[in-house]
């Protein structure tokens, strides 16, 4: 695909901060109309890469296109283009639902604020709460006045920061129903989550740790360039188990699941061997495929800390 192709096509990005290097030379191509999920620890360097995407914050290094213009030169123009929704709601909340709308309308200009407003309201099921004081929402509303807000001025591109943080299930779901909705009609999404469902259902996936990017590809692409052989163990006294088989030759994690454990590790022989003892009628083990959390731990586990001593 020619850089033309992609809604975001950059190489290369950099941030330093002192003597911290907080992104480090990361590269992403984004095709329009796809929801692409950005993941990693806190500290990773999620959010400074998208505040360098819009324009809020300048990179020290890299080139390329943010829907078709230069990232670093016309971030002006970028920002008219795209929606951002931040980690922390940020709206007022002494204003109505639908005067926090007509306020961002105004910043953006909108002709026909009016009908932009209405057309917010009804297109995210708003219109009966159109008076409500924002203060007064519950998170998932919250989330969702913050979503129409982003849309308001009809972006190309949603940069959304953990934006289902501390919202129950079914506001999740309905959020990302949405976002599915959005995307088949054309709109690209770039998404930060810590959430493994969430994280299944985008098109494509990138892991950065410490400002390093260590994976990406779809969700099969990235559990298999993981390389890990993982068994799953049900039975008496597990937590006494973990102790006995963490730190072994060939074990690289040990992780409670529910009324399970998983045991992982990249060399199939050695975790066999380290294992093998312990596979006894007090424990069943059945040989899994590893999941996208699985992958996740051990990625952050071998990551370096950029914030150590």
């Amino acid at each position: 695909m020619s850089a033309s192709d992609f809604a975001i096509d950059v190489r290369g990005v950099t941030k330093r901060f002192g003597t911290r290097t907080v992104v480090n030379n990361i590269d992403m191509q984004v095709r329009p109309g796809e929801i692409y999920g950005f993941l990693g620890p806190n500290g990773s360097g999620k959010t400074t890469f998208l505040r360098m995407l819009c324009g809020l914050l300048t990179p020290d290094g890299g080139s390329g296109q943010c829907l078709g213009l230069d990232f670093r030169k016309d971030s002006a123009t970028i920002k008219k283009r795209v929606g951002y929704m931040t980690q922390k709601f940020s709206f007022y909340e002494d204003l109505s639902i639908q005067e926090n709308l007509d306020f961002i309308a105004r910043l953006y200009e909108i002709p026909g604020r009016k009908a932009a407003v209405e057309k917010s309201l009804e297109r995210l099921g708003m219109v009966e709460r159109r008076s409500q004081l924002a203060g007064s929402l519950s998170g998932g509303w919250k989330q969702r006045l913050a979503l129409a807000a982003c849309l308001i001025h009809e972006p190309q591109l949603l940069l959304l920061d953990e934006p289902t943080a501390g919202v129950d299930p079914k506001a999740r779901r309905d959020f990302w129903d949405e976002l599915h909705r959005l995307a088949a009609g054309g709109l690209t999404v770039l998404i930060t989550t810590h959430y493994m469902d969430e994280a299944s259902r985008c098109h494509r996936l990138a892991y950065i740790a410490y400002g390093n990017l260590l994976a990406r590809g779809t969700v099969d692409e990235v559990v298999k360039a993981g390389g890990l052989t993982t068994w799953e163990v049900f039975g008496e006294n597990l937590p006494a188990l973990e102790d006995k088989i963490r730190g072994l030759p060939g074990v690289e994690q040990v992780v409670a699941f529910g009324t399970t454990i998983h045991v992982s590790g990249r060399d199939a022989e050695k975790l066999r061997a380290s294992i093998a003892p312990f596979m006894t009628n007090a424990h069943h083990w059945t040989k899994i495929e590893a999941g996208l959390e699985d992958v996740f731990i051990s990625l952050m586990d071998t990551a370096k800390d950029n914030f150590a001593q």
